[in-house]
């Protein structure tokens, strides 16, 4: 389902993407360890962006927004481990590596604001 937040909506989505591919680690690669990883930190970034909008104060808002920075971060860094040591190949690196990097910016952006 969209909704007219930009962030919610692309988060989700890649989350949803996060999901695939940790199916496609663990069932064609055999790899369980860092897929696990990726998915916590993939999907959480769609679930601290859902509770900041539910957020009960400006703080709040900002700290759960702060949190899912992290978590994009963390995944970030699960990506490129997974592309360097050869479980996804370039091309499915490149794409998803840079959604990763558009949620940090609108992230980064919506956390900027917080101090002004």
């Amino acid at each position: 389902m969209k909704s007219d937040n930009i962030i919610v909506d692309k988060s989700k989505a890649f989350a949803l993407r996060i999901i695939k591919l940790y199916k496609f680690l663990c069932n064609e690669k055999r790899e369980y360890i860092i897929s696990k990883q990726i998915l916590k930190s993939g999907t959480s970034i769609g679930a601290n962006v859902k509770e900041a909008i539910r957020g009960q104060s400006k703080s709040d808002f900002y700290s759960k927004m702060n949190i899912a920075l992290k978590e994009a971060s963390e995944t970030e860094y699960w990506l490129e481990l997974l592309f360097e040591s050869e479980y996804i190949a370039k091309s499915a690196f490149d794409d998803i590596y840079e959604d990763c990097q558009e949620l940090i910016k609108i992230l980064m952006s919506i956390t900027k604001t917080q101090n002004i």
